[in-house]
């Protein structure tokens, strides 16, 4: 559906402005001004309940990331298609590298407890059968499982031995820097189709990897969330960092049976593989399978 026909549906008989905005590659997003108003309208892609989305669970978390001064306010959400309307948060894009900065990485600690701390989010996030489900909707679509799975699968399975059942937490579990904004005051965060109720360290160490944290970046992450970097929180930290590119290599190749974008999904694939391996041949990683157990 075109986005002026669901405008007409949420703002009937009144003029508005619409332009397209840019960086999603599974939804269409366009800012939506109304009068002095303006708002986002996200427009689902094509089959993405095969990604594990579900709309009403973006709708109920967006909610509660609003309510915990998180996520922007929720103002329409449209049925029976899902489309969601939010407010337009007005900020600034935070580049990668600033947001390996101590300052930052306290800002988004801050941000990421509000949601960890807050109300309970619809549905369930658990990395470990994400990457099964993606496994198994991308043979069905006729899409070949790359060489890497069936080893990358047995690390997941070692992971989730080790580390064991682990309370489940608000989580938004999407942690890409294009899905963070600085309106001045806090770090916001938009985009919540993939929250749900899971591990915060599969949050934590996301935002780790998306972002290219070292070390001392890492250990500053820790410190900044727990209040001390422990070697047992390390570990665990360690671990999801694979099991976060897992789960984007797997989204890579379930796009590559689902998609119409014009976007290089097996490269992108591949590319999350290859970090994944590297992680899993640093020490750091032999050494936390150990701690986890």
């Amino acid at each position: 559906m075109q986005p002026e026909a669901i405008v007409s549906r949420v703002w009937p008989g009144r003029e508005a402005e619409i332009e397209p905005l840019g960086g999603g590659i599974t939804n269409h997003n366009f800012k939506v001004v109304v009068g002095e108003d303006a708002f986002v309208l996200r427009i689902g892609g094509k089959d993405t309940e095969l990604l594990g989305i579900e709309r009403s669970a973006e709708h109920g978390a967006s909610t509660v990331a609003a309510a915990v001064g998180v996520g922007p306010p929720v103002v329409a959400f449209v049925e029976p298609e899902g489309y969601l309307v939010t407010r337009f948060l007005e900020g600034r894009p935070v580049p990668e590298e600033e947001m390996r900065t101590s300052e930052m990485i306290e800002r988004v600690t801050q941000t990421l407890r509000r949601i960890h701390d807050g109300p309970p989010v619809p549905g369930r996030f658990d990395s470990f059968r994400v990457v099964e489900e993606y496994a198994a909707t991308a043979r069905d679509r006729g899409v070949a499982l790359p060489g890497p799975f069936d080893w990358a699968k047995e690390q997941a399975d070692e992971i989730e031995r080790r580390r064991g059942r682990q309370p489940e937490r608000p989580c938004h579990n999407d942690l890409l820097n294009a899905n963070f904004i600085d309106d001045g005051e806090r770090i916001r965060i938009v985009d919540w189709e993939y929250a749900g109720m899971g591990d915060v360290f599969f949050d934590l160490a996301n935002f780790s990897v998306n972002h290219g944290l070292g070390a001392a970046e890492n250990e500053a992450l820790l410190a900044a969330y727990f209040g001390e970097a422990r070697p047992r929180d390390a570990a665990a930290l360690t671990l999801m960092r694979f099991m976060s590119d897992f789960r984007e290599a797997m989204w890579g190749v379930v796009q590559q049976g689902i998609s119409e974008l014009d976007f290089d999904f097996q490269a992108y694939a591949a590319e999350h593989f290859e970090r994944l391996e590297r992680t899993a041949a640093e020490p750091e990683f032999v050494d936390a399978l150990a701690l986890a157990s």
